[in-house]
This record gives C-alpha cells, structure tokens and sequence, in this order.
C-alpha cells in the first residue's frame, strides 16, 4: 500500500509542476501579444474616427436606444421580428388543428344523416306523360293549322277583291289587320306552349 501511495505522491507533483509551467507560460504570453493588440486597436480606433467623421449621425442611432430598434435595417431587431416558436409546431397549433379535424367531420356527418326533404320531391303530374305523347302530335297540327288559317285569309281577301273592285285599298289594310292578328295569336299560343314546357321541367 505505501508504494502506491508513493506513486500517487509523485504523479502529484508532478502534475503540479506542468500546471505551474503552464501558468508561467500563459504570463509571459499576454506580455507580448499585449503590445501588437494595443498596436491593433490603436488603428481601429482611428479608422472608426475618420468613419465616424466622414457620415453624419443618423437620428435613429442618435436618439432611439437600439435594444428593439436595428438602425441598419430600419426594423426590430431579429429577436422580436418572428416569434421563436414561428418554426415549430406549438401545442396550440396541434389543437387548432384537432378542432379544425372534428368540425369538418362533424359536418360531413351531420349533411350525411340529413334526412330527405320531401318538399322537393314532389311527383310529377299525372299528366306529363300525356302532354309529352300530344306535343309531338301537336307539332303536325299546328303546322296545318297555320297553312289552313293562311289558306283562309288569302281565299276571303281575293273574294273581297272580286266584289268590291274600287274598294281595293281598304280591304288590303284589312287583310293586313287580319294577318297582324293571327301573328298576335301565334305568338300568345308559343307563349302558352312555353310555359307549359317550364312546367315540366320544374315538376
């Protein structure tokens, strides 16, 4: 056991003596770097003179203090700019997501359990079917229809004519006042056969 302890003895000091050839090392150092730092800052020191000398003073560096305020950039500094947060995912996100999540399914949910609305599905009248087989028929009919009243006109018109030779123009402007009346009618059956036809297509 005493040699061990001997051994330890003689690490120790000589530990001891490196530490305290180091400290003397390190004195001596700053002792030379002394001389060419204090020569460094002597002309730092005098480049910002003349800098300084050559710019005028800003009125944000004068006056504003500069702990939030960056003159260089006109702007908050770095440390108030974006939140340290802004990066990662806070806790408050992850529940604002959560909540975003159950809402837009509660609201699926909820249009898929809407029930029917039975005010839109009315039935169709019992007659569509009807109306749709006549309008077919009818097209032919009124095409006749038409040739037949024209047909009429003419016929009556050259009767007239025949009759009353010196009467000419006056029964031309009632021929002209017939023809405009059957015009007038057309046009109020198109109408009505429209609206029938929008009737369909809602019901």
């Amino acid at each position: 056991m005493a040699s061990t302890h001997t051994s330890l003895d003689a690490a120790a000091t000589e530990r001891k003596a490196r530490l305290a050839k180091l400290k003397s090392l390190k004195r001596k150092q700053p002792d030379d770097t002394d001389d060419a730092d204090s020569n460094s800052t002597a002309n730092t020191e005098l480049r910002t003179t003349e800098a300084q000398s050559n710019e005028l003073p800003s009125v944000a560096t004068t006056y504003l203090s500069g702990r939030n305020y960056d003159p260089t950039t006109r702007g908050p500094k770095l440390g108030f700019e974006q939140a340290p947060t802004e990066s990662e995912e806070t806790l408050e996100d992850r529940a604002a997501q959560i909540s975003e999540e159950t809402s837009r399914k509660a609201a699926e949910e909820e249009k898929q359990d809407k029930p029917l609305d039975l005010f839109k599905l009315q039935p169709k009248k019992p007659n569509w079917d009807l109306k749709r087989d006549l309008a077919k028929k009818m097209e032919l009919l009124d095409t006749r229809t038409d040739n037949a009243i024209a047909r009429l006109v003419r016929e009556r018109i050259e009767g007239a004519k025949k009759q009353l030779g010196a009467q000419d123009s006056e029964l031309g402007m009632a021929g002209e006042e017939l023809v405009e009346g059957m015009h007038v009618r057309e046009r109020a059956e198109e109408e009505d056969a429209r609206r029938e036809r929008e009737d369909e297509d809602v019901v």
